[in-house]
């Protein structure tokens, strides 16, 4: 669909199901290579990256666990620079390698955040990989260890990205019309 229409608003599509795969596939490559052997925790940020990560687990062929966190910083369409954790953590750290799993990053407040409270656990690494990164808006200096693309500062939704809630659920990544 060229166009879609998530609660109020209408969205034009963005990247395509077929760009998805291919980043994914990328990152992918990158993590059996860099974590073979090494029985790395991905940590998979809640609501957004759930599908992203699905995705990405299923590729990787290193023996590897996964697990969530939950962590809030949106209202709507804007951040609220106020950043809440809503599921904690369960897993042990100390000495694991960690591989954050994000779908998006904007202004990067969440995951400055997330990245200082894992590194707490005294992981014996903590690397991030991130479907998109939105340089326009990005206000912190983490690095972005395996990134997908980068996208303009532009509301989006689709592959777990959501308005409010909806539009998770869409194959493709849509952005928003003016």
């Amino acid at each position: 669909m060229e166009f879609v229409e998530v609660k109020d608003k209408v969205f034009r599509r963005f990247i395509s199901r077929e760009q998805i795969d291919q980043v994914v596939q990328q990152i992918a490559d990158r993590l059996n290579a860099d974590y073979a052997g090494k029985n790395p925790l991905l940590l998979g940020v809640l609501n957004g990256a759930f599908v992203f990560a699905a995705d990405l687990i299923r590729r990787l062929m290193i023996p590897c666990q996964i697990s969530f966190v939950k962590y809030a910083s949106y209202v709507g369409t804007h951040s609220s620079e106020e950043v809440k954790e809503l599921i904690g953590l369960n897993e042990e750290l100390r000495g694991r390698h960690v591989v954050v799993v994000e779908d998006i990053v904007d202004s990067g407040i969440t995951m400055d955040h997330l990245l200082k409270d894992i590194g707490k656990y005294r992981p014996a690494s903590v690397k991030l990989a991130c479907f998109c990164l939105k340089p326009e808006a990005f206000l912190k200096s983490f690095k972005i260890d395996y990134l997908g693309m980068e996208i303009p500062n532009a509301f989006v939704v689709g592959y777990g990205l959501d308005y409010d809630g909806y539009g998770r659920n869409l194959p493709e990544i849509y952005k928003l019309e003016n």
